[in-house]
């Protein structure tokens, strides 16, 4: 019948892609990209459905985590770092929203927030002997200590009370490299477990939906969104500033995740030292 049995139409489009040169994978990958904010731009009207998606598939990549823990009955590969950061962004930004929105943001934190938690307690106590430590070594201060400074400096100017404006903007740098020890962990670790992988790469995909928000409201204001009037004249660049920084911390990852699945191998450790 000119196709083989038994073979899915996404692993011939995988194994089509593979046979193809590497300057051909990129353009197809750039394509594909621009597709993908085409259609978003057309097909999502209200920009808040960019934050939504972006941690509705967070909250994805915690349950593959979850998945992985259940299932194979070990953490390994996994930064507990990683993962204690984002429990404290979350449960700084949860405690935000509740007080000052209490939406649909909330209720995904808190779903996001509780899985990460579980995970927590199964890498410190259920799992920890197959907890590797030892390449585990980025201090939380390196990352939390910047943050907090960062935040207390440069805040959004809103109606808000000073002490919730500050954990709001602490949330956003926070966020932006509480993926950094997970990063170091895979880079040393020389080999990357597909559940992990598949985690990560779900990290990414969250922070395509949010920088993707940026992009379109950039460009349909001319600029003027980075600079609106109450919102405080440096604060929104800054944000802006820890979107580009996370994608592009994410986007390297992503880019060598992509490249492995075509190849059909399994992920190895990044090229490039994090």
């Amino acid at each position: 019948m000119g196709t083989k049995r038994g073979v899915s139409p996404v692993n011939r489009m995988f194994a089509w892609v593979r046979k193809r040169s590497m300057m051909v994978k990129i353009a197809m990958g750039i394509t594909v990209s621009f597709l993908g904010l085409l259609v978003l731009r057309f097909t999502i009207t209200n920009q808040d459905h960019f934050f939504v998606a972006s941690e509705s598939v967070h909250f994805v990549g915690i349950l593959i985590l979850i998945h992985k823990l259940i299932k194979q009955k070990t953490c390994s590969g996994l930064s507990l770092k990683t993962q204690e950061l984002t429990a404290i962004f979350l449960a700084v930004r949860l405690m935000c929203s509740a007080l000052l929105e209490a939406d649909i943001h909330t209720v995904l934190d808190f779903s996001t927030l509780v899985s990460t938690v579980w995970v927590i307690y199964m890498i410190r106590f259920k799992l920890k002997t197959s907890y590797m430590a030892d390449m585990d070594d980025l201090p939380h201060y390196y990352l939390l200590v910047p943050a907090a400074v960062l935040a207390f400096l440069v805040h959004p100017d809103v109606e808000y009370p000073l002490v919730a404006r500050i954990f709001w903007a602490f949330c956003v740098y926070m966020e932006s490299v509480a993926v950094l020890p997970q990063l170091r962990m895979m880079q040393k670790a020389k080999i990357i477990e597909p559940f992990t992988g598949h985690y990560v790469f779900a990290l990414g995909i969250s922070r395509f939906f949010g920088f993707a928000h940026w992009i379109f409201q950039v460009y349909e204001t001319r600029g003027g969104y980075l600079f609106l009037i109450g919102a405080g004249y440096i604060w929104l660049p800054m944000v802006l500033l820890a979107e580009i920084v996370q994608t592009f911390i994410l986007a390297d990852f992503c880019y060598y995740y992509i490249k492995s699945v075509m190849s059909g191998h399994l992920l190895v450790s990044l090229p490039l030292p994090v």
